[in-house]
């Protein structure tokens, strides 16, 4: 008999995003963790949520997770089928509406403590180490969306300054994104790691440690991370049920395309 209660970090990420995710939200996915997460929100956590992604499919609510944005497993139980500028006319409609029901996932290489993300390059520019696919869609995303920023918790990826800022966060505290000519009210609402969830002091817009997942201490927290962070303020997140668990290897990624399961002793 399979053990739902041996569950790995990513099935906790998962099982993060499904609980953030709210009734009445328009959620922008793409494939991966966030997926899993939106699909289990749409199942259990918030049924009413609304699923959208680039390639124009509206309302998506996919019974096995599909592999990317064009898998026809998308378009099998969507409310709208629309070419991809029909999407971004549709985001552009929210964003001008100065509409909160929009929140985005995005991900990348490399984030400091005011949730810039970089997902460009590492070292120089000009002559990197490390050259990555860039932006996408994720620059503008982060300029007018709320986010919710997806990232291994390791000390090289949380540093005190990122080599490239793709995607921008709070900038550099309170007021940098109206200096830089961002909206003010948009920005970074958390980062979910493989360790627990990072959010935002209100006031300074620094990043800190707001929940940690079950194992996981602020000694680990401060371990992987390349700045200082607080962790005063930190709570345990719960641990997930196992019926959640089932749900997600049995029926939302039974192919493991995403998250690998535990080999039973």
């Amino acid at each position: 008999m399979a053990d739902y209660t041996n569950y790995t970090n990513k099935e906790m990420q998962a099982v993060t995003i499904a609980k953030v995710i709210q009734n009445g939200q328009i959620v922008i996915v793409g494939t991966g963790l966030p997926l899993i997460g939106a699909s289990l929100a749409k199942r259990v956590f918030a049924p009413g949520c609304q699923l959208i992604v680039e390639s124009g499919l509206m309302d998506c609510s996919p019974i096995e997770v599909p592999r990317s944005v064009g898998d026809l497993r998308f378009m099998a139980h969507c409310a709208v089928q629309w070419p991809n500028y029909r999407f971004v006319g549709f985001e552009a409609n929210e964003w001008l509406h100065d509409n909160d029901r929009l929140i985005a996932f995005i991900g990348g290489a490399q984030i400091d403590p005011y949730g810039n993300v970089n997902s460009t390059s590492i070292g120089d520019y000009h002559h990197p180490k490390t050259r990555f696919t860039g932006s996408g869609g994720a620059n503008g995303i982060a300029t007018f969306c709320n986010t919710i920023i997806m990232m291994q918790h390791q000390k090289r990826r949380f540093m005190e300054k990122i080599d490239y800022i793709t995607s921008c966060g709070w900038m550099d505290g309170p007021g940098g994104r109206e200096r830089a000519g961002l909206p003010g009210n948009r920005g970074p609402q958390m980062v979910v790691t493989d360790l627990g969830i990072m959010k935002f002091d209100d006031e300074t817009k620094r990043m800190y440690c707001a929940y940690m997942f079950p194992g996981v201490t602020p000694e680990i927290i401060q371990e992987n991370t390349g700045f200082e962070i607080d962790c005063s303020r930190a709570e345990m997140f719960e641990e997930p049920p196992a019926e959640i668990i089932r749900l997600i290897r049995e029926e939302i990624d039974p192919g493991q395309a995403f998250i690998k399961v535990p080999k039973e002793k």
